[in-house]
């Protein structure tokens, strides 16, 4: 799978770890930055992962920001984007299942490494299930 992956300054540290567990696993990643943890603003990393999960130039992103709140909204304003933030399996499973989220945002302050490892991989192993929530994914606005 090939998969985009961004951050702000209070993700890069999760951010480049998960680079090096994504290419572990056999993942194509495209790092969309920031590269270093001097503070910069989220939706300039945001914006062009969202345009590269629009595009198919990858197949979906993950994206990191000290709340995951900032990331989160930012990708929602493109056509095309359902980004879920998710703080445990759970809710990264149901993102998938029941949202067919494209985008994976993480609260890298408020989890842990090893979390964000276990959110990644449900993300990346779960699948859409379709039926009833497809009718309601349709009923979501497309922004503009």
């Amino acid at each position: 799978m090939k998969i985009g992956i961004c951050s702000d300054h209070a993700g890069v540290e999760y951010k480049t770890k998960l680079i090096s567990y994504l290419l572990g696993k056999g993942h194509e990643v495209v790092n969309f930055g920031t590269d270093s943890e001097e503070s910069v603003d989220y939706p300039d990393f945001a914006h062009p992962l969202a345009e590269a999960v629009e595009k198919g130039e990858v197949d979906r992103g993950i994206a990191l920001c000290g709340t995951g709140n900032g990331m989160a909204i930012t990708l929602n304003h493109h056509r095309g984007i359902r980004a879920g933030l998710a703080w445990n399996t759970a809710i990264a499973g149901l993102i998938r299942r029941h949202n067919d989220a494209n985008v994976l945002v993480m609260p890298a302050r408020f989890i842990s490494y090893r979390m964000a490892v276990s959110i990644v991989r449900t993300y990346l192993t779960t699948e859409f299930e379709g039926g009833r929530h497809l009718r309601r994914i349709a009923k979501i606005p497309v922004a503009q």
